[in-house]
């Protein structure tokens, strides 16, 4: 196996991690599915690029199917844990733009819209991205 694949795959993380990567990983998925088909009382694709236009993330279409595709594709990466390392990326990119787009200037509590979701999401994906899979995962299985 090529080193930078082996790399981009190994993982030196337990239990614990792949916990926290599926529950993390549901969570992503299912707003996805929010954004892309309107799943669990979201608003599609459309609903969400008028929103993303409302607060200047332009193109509205490209940016919704960009946000749900990274959330349901990276969310369904983080449960099975395969390749965990690339999709927490994305999931990390995202959950930035989250917090500075729309949550930073409503505080930390999520009473007022805050970012403190968002925070704790993105701890969960830096946590993937550094430690990688954990015991339970294809990543893992792979390398091994």
């Amino acid at each position: 196996m090529s080193t930078l694949i082996n790399k981009v795959l190994f993982t030196r993380a337990g239990y614990g991690l792949t916990i926290l990567r599926i529950f993390v990983g549901i969570i992503f998925a299912a707003h996805g599915a929010q954004k892309l088909f309107g799943a669990f009382g979201g608003y599609g694709i459309a609903g969400t690029a008028q929103y993303m236009e409302s607060i200047g993330l332009a193109p509205g279409n490209v940016m919704a199917i960009l946000a749900g595709g990274t959330e349901f594709f990276g969310g369904l990466a983080l449960i099975i844990g395969l390749l965990a390392r690339p999709a927490a990326l994305g999931l990390t990119f995202l959950a930035l733009v989250a917090i500075f787009t729309v949550h930073i200037s409503n505080g930390l509590f999520m009473t007022n819209n805050g970012y403190e979701f968002a925070l704790a999401l993105l701890g969960g994906s830096l946590a993937v991205l550094i430690e990688g899979a954990g015991k339970l995962s294809v990543d893992r299985a792979i390398t091994n």
